[in-house]
Parts: C-alpha cells; structure tokens; sequence
C-alpha cells in the first residue's frame, strides 16, 4: 500500500459537479492498493498516518497528530501511486490491485480511520473521476509505503 499525505488547511473532492468530502485542517489522503497488500498493511499503514506528528505545536515545530489538532481526513483511491514507468511512455498499473479488492481496503480504510480518529472520515467515489481541491499547508507532503516497514 502507498499512501501521500498532504497536510491542508482545506481540502474537498467534487464528482459529476457534486462534493462528496470536505474538510478544513487535516490530511488529505491518496491511497494506492497494490496486488500483494494485506490486512496487516492497511493496519499498519491507518496507524501510521493517524499517528503522523506532522502538524505544528505552539513553537511551530511539527510534533502534533491527527488527533492532536482535532484534524479531518479526506480520503481518495489512487490507483496510479503504483504507475510502472520504466518501460515507453506509457505507465503500466499492473502492480495495483483490482478493483473488487481495492475497493474492498479502501472501504476497510475508511472504516479504520473512523475507529482511530474523532472525526468522520471523508472521501471520493472509488472508481469515479474525482476533481481535487487542496490548499497544501506548508507545504507537507508525505509518502509512505507499507513495504518500507520490512526494512527496519
């Protein structure tokens, strides 16, 4: 699983001229499933993120978390963070998983975030063409990955 965060001070995701998330202070978060990804990565991967002590305490040094701010997240499904682009000119997706499982853990994300979180989880329309506001706040821009976690 590939996650980027992105701190914002607001974000929201619009499909066919309608919003279907929106947040102010918080992360807006694109995930990205890959074939091989398990429970326990997503596991890992919601704890991770929550977790993240990336927003700004009172001397304006990034030790607070999701949680600490009483911050949003705004959560989109993006199969293109496993592009294979070293081929052409055209990436290859297929190391991302398919449809029915990716929408499977994206479904079982949302439902994790709720549980470690304050606030209602909001989100996009898996499978649908999303048009994606954000004001990036700093700008904080994270990527993990789930593979990462087996090399410490």
């Amino acid at each position: 699983m590939r996650a980027v965060l992105q701190r914002v001070s607001r974000a929201s995701c619009t499909v066919e001229g309608k919003v279907t998330g929106e947040i102010k202070t918080g992360l807006l978060v694109l995930l990205g499933i890959e074939a091989s990804d398990t429970t326990e990565d997503l596991l890992w991967l919601s704890q991770k993120i929550v977790n993240m002590r990336i927003f700004s305490d009172e001397n304006g040094l990034m030790n607070k978390s999701l949680n600490d701010v009483d911050g949003h997240i705004l959560l989109i499904s993006q199969f293109t963070l496993f592009a294979q682009t070293q081929k052409g000119n055209r990436p290859g997706f297929t190391r991302a998983a398919k449809p029915d499982k990716a929408n499977h853990f994206y479904e079982l994300m949302k439902t994790e975030f709720d549980s470690l979180t304050r606030n209602a989880t909001q989100s996009g329309i898996f499978g649908a063409d999303m048009k994606i506001e954000l004001v990036n706040d700093g700008p904080v821009t994270i990527i993990l990955n789930t593979k990462d976690r087996e090399n410490h």
